[in-house]
């Protein structure tokens, strides 16, 4: 698969080294001269590509610095920090027969919707000018920029590091033998806390389904429980997204993430009067609105994709945004999604909050979401999207951004193409499960319809 969100295949049948080459040497053209850093999620087979990667990007005459086994983040981190391209092997949260890559430009960020149709024409083009043997790059190593992410975190204005020390939380994490567990733990140990690890290795063998949703977590459910933690959290492979669980072995809900972290850091803001917009994308709950509004804060929404919440950040100088799928983005930081960065504002909420996580979600705006999949066989997106606008119209307030969003007095449903997964996502919230529920089966009954 080919999108906004890099290149992912399944190794060996969809994604072979003849494809890699294809889109490290484009990439590397797409570029210009100078260094490009590379990393990688730590998956089996990783090592494999980021060979492959590095001989090509240096055989198109770049240099590469590489840093190997990392977080997706550390290398937005690094990128933004340095001003140079990178490139991740990764296919994120997808399973372990997959793989990929995620580029991301100088300016760390993702390629943008205009970069990634250049870059794609370059990769598509059949020739490519190689460098000459008195032109190759040059092959070096970075070991210092995991420390040196760890240190920005740990010193945004946002955390008082004493203030989470003294409660001595008790946390269980699992990295899922990913990249995670690199920065995740020693972030961990620097806050204070007493850590149970699980799956912290870098292996690369996931001992379940790699994306953190609470069906995948049921181990870390189960231990934080028995080990009377205080929180639990989980970390993606490429670690740029993280699941928490409460003190009583149920979700805190990975909307919520978001909407925790925005909170802390509006409240921190309070009187930056410049800077008060928030940036997520249409299928990110209303919850994070709520909170927008007891600050004094602009809320924007954009079309799903890290890219485009993260570009509407920049044009808006916005403090603080993310999406609700467990990704929160601070740019003084860098550009990107970070679980890292999502473990240390939680930490710093909670340390302030009088109560456990559980009654800290309570304290939250409360809403029911649904998140739902359909496979839609030889149907066309567009024409869904086009037959649902005609039919709404004149009851909802109607968004085609991407796919199309209907919002409607009593709650919203999001319907739209996946970026990385050949379904239609079907997203729905209302204040009440039942309400919620409904608009799914009437949304996805209208949809099987037209197959007829």
């Amino acid at each position: 698969m080919v999108s906004i969100s890099g290149v992912r295949g399944i190794v060996g049948e969809t994604l072979i080294p003849e494809t890699v080459v294809r889109y490290a040497s484009a990439f590397a053209e797409w570029s210009g001269k100078g260094t490009v850093l590379l990393g990688r999620d730590g998956r089996i087979g990783g090592k494999i590509f980021a060979n492959i990667i590095s001989s090509t990007v240096l055989a198109m005459g770049c240099d590469v610095q590489a840093i190997g086994i990392c977080p997706t983040p550390t290398l937005l981190f690094a990128a933004k920090k340095f001003s140079s391209p990178a490139i991740a092997v990764t296919a994120s949260h997808n399973p372990s027969q997959w793989n990929g890559m995620k580029f991301i430009s100088k300016e760390g960020m993702f390629l943008d919707k205009d970069e990634s149709k250049t870059f794609w024409e370059i990769a598509n083009s059949p020739t490519r000018k190689y460098a000459a043997w008195n032109q190759i790059g040059k092959h070096s190593s970075n070991e210092n920029i995991l420390s040196q992410h760890l240190d920005a975190i740990l010193s945004l204005p946002y955390l008082n590091i004493e203030t989470i020390q003294k409660r001595k939380f008790k946390v269980v994490i699992d990295c899922v033998n990913a990249s995670g567990s690199l920065l995740a733990i020693p972030l961990l140990e620097k806050l204070g806390c007493e850590i149970i690890k699980i799956h912290c290795e870098e292996s690369g063998v996931f001992p379940h389904a790699p994306e953190p949703l609470p069906e995948n977590l049921t181990e870390l459910r189960q231990r934080v429980i028995e080990e009377k933690a205080d929180v639990g959290f989980a970390l993606d492979p490429d670690a740029d997204r993280v699941a928490i669980i409460m003190e009583n072995g149920e979700a805190f809900s990975e909307e919520y993430t978001v909407v925790a972290c925005s909170k802390l850091v509006l409240n921190r803001n309070s009187q930056i009067e410049n800077r008060k917009s928030v940036v997520v994308n249409l299928s990110t709950t209303k919850a994070i609105e709520d909170i927008a509004n007891e600050n004094n804060a602009t809320l924007m929404r954009t079309p799903v994709g890290e890219i485009n919440v993260s570009k509407k950040m920049k044009e808006l100088n916005a403090i603080v945004g993310g999406e609700g799928s467990g990704g929160i983005i601070l740019p003084e930081l860098h550009w990107g999604r970070d679980g890292s960065l999502g473990i240390a504002l939680f930490l710093q909420l909670l340390s302030e909050f009088n109560g456990t996580v559980s009654e800290l979600k309570n304290s939250l705006p409360k809403y029911s979401m649904k998140k739902t999949k359909l496979e839609i066989g030889n149907l066309n997106a567009n024409e869904i999207t086009q037959s649902l606008a005609e039919k709404y119209s004149a009851k909802a307030k109607i968004n085609l951004e991407d796919g199309i969003r209907l919002d409607f007095p009593e709650g919203w449903i999001h319907i739209r193409p996946s970026n990385t997964e050949p379904i239609l996502r079907i997203i729905a919230e209302s204040p009440s499960e039942k309400l919620t529920e409904h608009f799914i089966q009437q949304t996805t009954k209208e949809i099987l319809n037209l197959k007829s």
